[in-house]
């Protein structure tokens, strides 16, 4: 299959539009166009992994964790990240991270670990989207014979892009008014008089990342001395089953020890680190809006996989965070306000949705005998991906 076609099937499982505002996901190096028979998943992209894929001939690996997250400023064999992403290149290995996208999606990694905690109702802490909108609409009032340069220049500055359209927009005709003082040199008419000209509405849709550029082409585009524009943000449709976090309320609550195994038994772990919450598995009280299910049970779970501790405040009453990480004082801080706290270590309680995220990429790009004859991917899971450290 062409790595276009494999990345659609990676966002049709985790559509991109889901990830955080501050996350770098989706292709980090390849050619779309390039050809993909076998592909691996992983959570990190450390050089043993790299190595696996090298000795696989592997084309493309889906990392969980970008592996570009900050700007590289350059590319050399003396730095461990610039030196994965070079040999990558060079051996023409395709990269590619779903991360916050994947933690948000239905059927995702977060939705994964609430189904081991037991039966009950799932509600999402954070719905995907709700943080940093769908962007702006601009709108612009131009002198009819101008319309098409202020628009052209807007969307060579980024506006007007809808899907796989470009140079979207709406325009309606109008009169416009306006009287300059002293001060001004009107592109129409003269100073001191009133002037009515024939306008049209220009409106086109502005990514969040481009207002300032397509606001900045405005100005240089437009004839007016002062040309007139509102900006209105854009409120994302948010889908409930969506986002980051999750709450499970359980059916019956159980022991906060019961809890524990059935979090060990999910992750496939030995061991948790479990700060008890000041006066049971939750408090009966506590502040800030978060109590407990009272008689030392647990009923409702709040969860985040990997650092989940900024989703807490957000998660409503509950007896029990459970997450991969969290600092000592936050920590501290939620057992004092009556919340049981349970750490896995970040990526464990990633690393185990790595065996269903691939049976879902392989269901969309069958390999042979999968009902496309020859054209498709042979998946794996890496072996080589691995915690940095693990309590034995």
């Amino acid at each position: 299959m062409k790595l276009s076609e494999v990345i659609e099937a990676c966002e049709a499982i985790a559509p991109l539009r889901l990830a955080e505002g501050w996350d770098q996901v989706g292709l980090h190096v390849g050619d779309p166009g390039a050809s993909v028979s076998r592909a691996m998943v992983c959570i990190d992209l450390t050089e043993a992994v790299l190595e696996e894929a090298v000795d696989q001939k592997v084309q493309l690996v889906v990392a969980y964790h970008p592996p570009i997250f900050k700007a590289l400023d350059r590319l050399t064999t003396l730095d461990v990240k610039q030196r994965i992403i070079l040999r990558a290149a060079r051996r023409g290995i395709a990269i590619y991270s779903p991360h916050t996208a994947l933690d948000a999606a239905e059927g995702g990694v977060n939705d994964w670990l609430a189904s081991g905690l037991g039966e009950g109702e799932v509600r999402v802490i954070k719905r995907a989207g709700a943080a940093h909108g769908k962007g702006f609409k601009l709108v612009t009032f131009v002198p009819s014979d101008a319309v098409e340069v202020v628009r052209s220049a807007l969307c060579a500055a980024g506006a007007g892009r809808l899907g796989g359209y470009d140079a979207c927009s709406f325009t309606s005709e109008g009169k416009g008014t306006f009287r300059g003082d002293a001060t001004t040199s009107p592109a129409v008419g003269k100073a001191g008089r009133l002037e009515r000209v024939a306008e049209h509405r220009l409106e086109v849709h502005v990514p969040a990342p481009r207002i300032e550029a397509v606001v900045a082409a405005l100005r240089l585009a437009h004839p007016y001395e002062e040309p007139a524009f509102d900006i209105y943000p854009l409120a994302l449709e948010t889908d409930p089953r969506t986002g980051q976090g999750r709450v499970v309320e359980l059916v019956k609550a159980v022991s906060l020890t019961t809890l524990v195994n059935r979090v060990k038994t999910h992750l496939g772990v030995k061991t948790l680190e479990v700060a008890k919450a000041v006066g049971g598995a939750g408090g009966a009280g506590g502040t800030g809006g978060i109590r407990g299910a009272g008689g030392g049970k647990v009923k409702r779970i709040g969860l985040c996989a990997g650092a989940g501790v900024s989703l807490l405040p957000e998660a409503g009453a509950i007896d029990v965070f459970l997450t991969g990480e969290m600092r000592h004082h936050d920590v501290l801080d939620a057992v004092s306000r009556g919340v049981s706290v349970v750490l896995a270590g970040h990526t464990q309680t990633e690393r185990p949705y790595l065996g269903t995220y691939k049976r879902r990429l392989a269901k969309l790009t069958p390999g042979p005998g999968g009902g496309r004859g020859s054209r498709g991917v042979s998946w794996r899971v890496s072996q080589a991906d691995r915690a940095p450290s693990v309590i034995r």
